[in-house]
């Protein structure tokens, strides 16, 4: 009765599809919802602090004095929350999970967001 068990797993298997792609080969397709690793359009950021105040995790910092933007990308839960509620719609959820590597120090990057001068109107 096993036999015929066998032979019959193996016979289905020779005419199905592989289970597994065929990565790296051939690239995965991301799904329309992924939410993958957090972007950010330094040009666009006013650095107010909503994001990492938003940030159930603490993986965001921002600091207005130093002009800069960090994330702990380590640290991140990928719920999109700072995406959510930044005003100037500067994050964004890229479709791509953080790669992953062993240096815990590679999952902070800490960006210098320019600062924007503005036109003095002297009257």
């Amino acid at each position: 009765m096993g036999a015929f068990r066998i032979s019959g797993l193996i016979l289905g298997s020779l005419f199905r599809r592989p289970a597994t792609a065929k990565y790296p080969a051939v690239p995965r397709e991301w799904e329309e919802r992924t939410r993958g690793r957090i972007e950010i359009d330094a040009s666009e950021c006013i650095l107010c602090g909503m994001c990492a105040r938003k940030c159930p995790a603490d993986a965001l910092a921002v600091d207005k004095a130093e002009a800069t933007w960090e994330i702990d990308m380590m640290g991140c839960v990928q719920c999109g929350h700072c995406t959510e509620i930044c005003p100037k719609k500067c994050l964004r959820m890229e479709k791509e999970y953080t790669a992953p590597d062993c240096d815990r120090r590679t999952g902070l990057r800490k960006i210098p967001v320019p600062k924007k001068v503005t036109p003095r109107n002297d009257r």
